[in-house]
């Protein structure tokens, strides 16, 4: 059985592996989504039958690029925000770090279509596959992609870290007298 002491000091340690864990999660998002943008604005190739391609020819790769350019920026931002701890911001970070994890599924399903549809090409519509003729694009679109995915891996766990940070300042519903009477009928 423990004693008070012991469940205040296993306490007051959770805080501060998950203050260490959020801003662990919120300084990786930064490298990881901002070498997204590298990788994927610098994606351009020329091919001398079938002509260039750049990321800026296709939307989806767009998207990609801006979504990584808000969540860069939002991480700057919620690492400021989560400093100033003594504000109540744990609603804005649970909400705005789900926002910024569903925008980047959004984006990372844009490209991985994109994606897919060059490397295999889809035979119903009469679209050839052009990864074999624009290898070095597809593998820098793969270096993205694999960086996007680390980037949402790490916004996963900063929304389920933001999301029990948020939700365990409330107590669970209990019932009254009465309705546990009525229960047991």
């Amino acid at each position: 059985m423990r004693n008070g002491a012991d469940i205040n000091s296993t306490t007051s340690k959770m805080p501060k592996l998950f203050i260490f864990l959020e801003l662990s999660f919120r300084l990786c998002v930064i490298p990881l989504s901002a070498a997204t943008i590298g990788v994927m604005a610098s994606n351009k190739q020329s091919n001398e039958t079938y002509g260039g391609v750049a990321f800026s020819n296709l939307t989806g790769f767009k998207y990609l690029v801006c979504i990584n350019a808000i969540s860069v920026g939002y991480a700057l931002f919620s690492i400021l925000l989560s400093c100033f701890r003594h504000f109540n911001t744990d609603w804005i970070l649970f909400l705005l770090d789900q926002l910024v994890a569903y925008l980047m599924v959004t984006s990372g399903s844009a490209v991985a279509e994109i994606f897919y549809v060059a490397n295999e090409g889809d035979r119903e519509v009469s679209w050839s596959e052009v990864c074999s003729y624009y290898d070095k694009f597809c593998n820098k679109t793969k270096v993205s992609l694999a960086l996007h995915a680390m980037s949402l891996l790490c916004f996963i766990a900063l929304s389920l870290i933001s999301a029990f940070r948020l939700f365990t300042k409330f107590e669970a519903p209990t019932l009254s007298p009465k309705e546990v009477d009525q229960q047991g009928e």
